[in-house]
């Protein structure tokens, strides 16, 4: 007995020790398998051009068919600033710009411009007798002519019977000196010298060709003839430009004109010499703008003495600033999504681990060349996107964040006020805005089925929605208003076959309320025949808000069904 006793106590002790030790072991290994299920069920998958996407395993994006990548955790919950993959930007070709100083920067007016030449210092070349050119001495546009250089000879059949009326008139000279002096007279308007009449007098011999010199230094602009040309009495040669000055002539911003005065100092560089200064003060505002890059030609003259600076030229100056002129803050036209005064820009936030851009409501003024003025949203340093906005606000409102289209996205981090919409009312066919309105009679149907708590009707409503989405015509619409409608029927579409999929009503509605934002931007965009009611709730959504859109006046709340029947007020009416 006492034996069974032993034994069942060393079996009970060894049960209790492997108890001990395996527990021990296993525990971890639980731990660890426990751990591994749960990392891979929260791991998320998405596509990196349709953030929207979501699904808890690797596979092809079912709108563009792209690989499938994980879903990088953004510890940046704020609605504003939308994030992309590394191979999402390239793809999309996301371009910055950082705003530099202002126009009017602390060190002056900085302006560019090009070296021009100087009008007042051209002249051209002609022949004061009609003629044929025997030979020319100056042969290529470019070369230098001095004054009194001879540039051509030329036959003259006139400057011959002129020369012949001035002989026979030297012959009667003391008894008919008003003869003499008109053939004298003839030959020097003929822009002859005194050597070369005198020459003829003295020879008594007919001259055939006859030389013509230039009168003005400089070199040759436009070579206008050849060899063997016949001209007419005034026809030109050559256009002579001297470069012993030029000017140097700035494009200025319209906003600039009050600060810039005739006799201001201006230092400007060149391209080709970026080391060397050069100065001059200004000598002629242009009285007119033009009307295409809204600037003002600013002109100053420069001695160019030793012809280092060329016609045509870039040259980039900079007007001394005094203290009462104020700065301009520009823009590129193409970083702007222009809803308005009031319009949208992305910026592209510093020392994020991922793309990171960040929705700004911005204010503008004038355009000034390829930029707009900033009124206030933007400071220099802003790095904005100049190439890809759209994609950004099109891939941000599909994931239901702030973005120029997305109008009614209300949370306690966004500015409340009521985001301007790009209208294409006016272009507009009449015909899609009779099938956008056979849209919203889906959509009423929709609304009505979440009013009355019914998840299987919604379910039937959404398939009827999407079958009144695919009837619209988009051929209709062109250009920009095309694009806008298609980024809100794939809203429409997508939100309306996930609230088909699911019986989870407090699910169904929050499809709905994406279905609603893109509903809304439609109708105020596009128009309507009817009138319409935007209503809100502002405890929907988690006290966040929502929107949605009635036939009537009466609020019957589709967020909370016969919970909160009646909450809610009208916030536009839509005619």
């Amino acid at each position: 007995m006492k034996k069974y006793i032993i034994y069942i106590g060393f079996l009970l002790l060894g049960l209790v020790i492997g108890w001990i030790v395996f527990k021990g072991k296993s525990a971890p290994e639980g731990e660890n398998t426990e751990h591994n299920h749960v990392e891979h069920t929260e791991q998320i998958w998405t596509c990196s051009m349709h953030p929207q996407i979501r699904q808890p395993e690797p596979g092809d994006c079912p709108i563009c068919g792209m690989d499938l990548i994980p879903l990088e955790e953004n510890a940046n919950e704020n609605p504003l600033v939308f994030t992309m993959s590394d191979n999402a930007v390239k793809i999309a070709n996301i371009q910055t710009t950082v705003l530099g100083g202002s126009v009017n920067s602390e060190n002056g007016i900085v302006i560019s411009g090009k070296i021009k030449s100087d009008e007042t210092v051209s002249s051209s070349i002609v022949t004061h007798v009609a003629g044929r050119i025997e030979k020319l001495y100056i042969s290529y546009t470019g070369q230098s002519v001095s004054q009194g250089q001879k540039v051509a000879d030329i036959y003259s059949p006139q400057l011959i019977a002129a020369q012949k009326e001035l002989i026979e008139a030297n012959k009667v000279k003391s008894t008919n000196s008003t003869l003499y002096q008109a053939a004298y007279n003839k030959l020097k308007n003929w822009k002859l010298n005194d050597k070369q009449i005198q020459s003829i007098l003295d020879s008594e011999t007919i001259i055939e060709t006859f030389a013509i010199y230039a009168q003005f230094s400089g070199v040759v602009k436009t070579k206008k003839v050849s060899v063997g040309d016949y001209l007419k009495e005034g026809g030109v040669l050559f256009d002579i430009q001297s470069l012993s000055k030029v000017w140097a002539v700035f494009d200025a911003y319209e906003t600039d004109i009050a600060n810039i005065n005739v006799g201001d100092p201006i230092v400007f560089t060149t391209t080709s010499y970026p080391d060397e200064q050069f100065t001059a003060k200004i000598n002629f505002i242009d009285p007119l703008i033009n009307p295409s890059t809204r600037t003002v030609s600013v002109r100053a003259n420069v001695q160019n003495l030793n012809s280092k600076l060329k016609p045509d030229m870039f040259i980039n100056g900079r007007i001394e600033r005094t203290p009462n002129q104020k700065s301009t803050l520009l823009v590129p036209k193409s970083a702007v999504l222009w809803t308005g005064k009031r319009s949208v820009v992305y910026l592209k936030l510093p020392n994020e681990a991922v793309p990171s851009f960040e929705y700004k409501n911005i204010e503008i003024g004038e355009t000034i060349g390829d930029s707009y003025i900033v009124i206030s949203g933007l400071k220099p340093g802003d790095e904005v996107v100049t190439n890809g906005a759209f994609v950004i606000d099109a891939s941000a409102q599909l994931n239901n964040q702030a973005s120029m289209m997305n109008q009614n996205l209300i949370s306690s981090e966004i500015d409340t006020e009521i985001i301007d919409l790009p209208d294409y009312k006016s272009e507009t066919n009449e015909e899609f805005k009779r099938q956008l309105n056979h849209l919203l009679s889906s959509y009423y149907t929709l609304k009505d089925a979440l009013v009355e708590d019914n998840a299987k009707e919604a379910k039937e409503k959404a398939n009827h929605l999407i079958q009144s989405l695919d009837k619209i015509d988009m051929k209709l619409l062109k250009g920009d208003a095309h694009l806008y409608w298609m980024v809100q029927q794939q809203i429409i579409q997508e939100n309306g076959k996930k609230l088909a999929n699911t019986d989870e009503i407090q699910e169904q509605r929050d499809f709905f309320n994406k279905i609603s934002n893109a509903m809304i931007s439609s109708i105020k965009a596009f128009g309507t025949t009817t009138v319409v009611y935007e209503q809100f709730c502002p405890m929907a959504k988690d006290n966040k808000g929502a929107f949605w859109l009635s036939a009537s006046s009466e609020i019957l709340n589709p967020y909370f069904g016969a919970t909160m029947l009646n909450c809610g007020e009208i916030k536009n009416e839509i005619k």
